[in-house]
């Protein structure tokens, strides 16, 4: 059936830690079952600005697929496969916990050139099932900057074969693909037309054809529809999930 929801940014649930400050657009804190409250195949959509100084420290996870995006600031990674980066503004970043990695993720004084900074980073980490369990972890990651600032929508991480020539970043999940656009005044997109589609405003402001205005934290789930045009009112950043299945529960960790 189709459906066409919008999601405003006071009725995602917001967290206070002082180091952190956390908005989620689906339960994530405590004891959830993330695939009761799913769109598709997405189960996690957190928006967390991280003090200087301060991070998540060393945990574990199994058999996600974790794409973060980095909106200001930087953000430092470790992994007890050996994976290190520092995750900046417009650099994708995957990890692949499969059969089960540690990680941490702060938002170090120090950046990597030596000099040393006491901005908050603002970062978007989202979560989906990979389509089988218990593959070796792995991590990637792309800077998409200059293809961003061509404008238009860019696929930013998918596991869909029609994307395998281009796509920036490979999920293991063959029915998902993660777009994102930076988009000024008046630039125009227009949504997949898939089973599910997310579409999330971090960043800006848009009109979304047939739809309403969707500002700053606002997203919108759509089931069984899309080709809705996205067109920006205030420079804006837009992440879009198309996703040709729902849920698997046997594969959600």
């Amino acid at each position: 059936m189709t459906s066409v929801v919008v999601q405003r940014a006071h009725e995602r649930a917001h967290l206070n830690y002082g180091w952190l400050t956390s908005r989620h657009s689906f339960p994530f804190a405590g004891n959830f079952d993330h695939a009761a409250y799913a769109h598709g195949l997405l189960l996690v959509n957190n928006d967390d600005i991280v003090q200087a100084g301060s991070g998540f420290d060393t945990h574990q996870h199994l058999d996600t697929e974790i794409v973060t995006w980095v909106l200001n600031g930087s953000l430092v990674h470790q992994d007890s496969a050996g994976h290190t980066g520092e995750i900046h503004r417009g650099l994708a970043q995957r990890m692949s916990a499969g059969t089960g990695i540690l990680h941490s993720e702060r938002n170090d004084t120090r950046r990597a050139d030596g000099t040393r900074h006491t901005e908050p980073v603002h970062v978007v980490q989202m979560w989906i099932p990979p389509d089988e369990s218990g593959i070796t972890p792995s991590y990637q990651e792309l800077d998409v900057n200059t293809e961003l600032d061509a404008g238009g929508l860019i696929t930013l991480a998918s596991g869909m074969p029609a994307h395998r020539d281009h796509s920036a970043i490979t999920l293991h999940n063959k029915f998902a693909a993660l777009h994102v656009a930076r988009l000024d005044i008046g630039q125009t997109i227009t949504l997949p037309d898939a089973p599910y589609v997310h579409a999330y405003i971090p960043q800006g402001s848009v009109t979304v054809e047939g739809v309403d205005t969707l500002s700053t934290g606002d997203s919108l789930r759509l089931k069984e529809t899309g080709g809705h045009r996205v067109t920006a009112a205030e420079p804006a950043e837009v992440l879009i999930w198309e996703m040709h299945a729902g849920l698997r529960p046997h594969l959600v960790r």
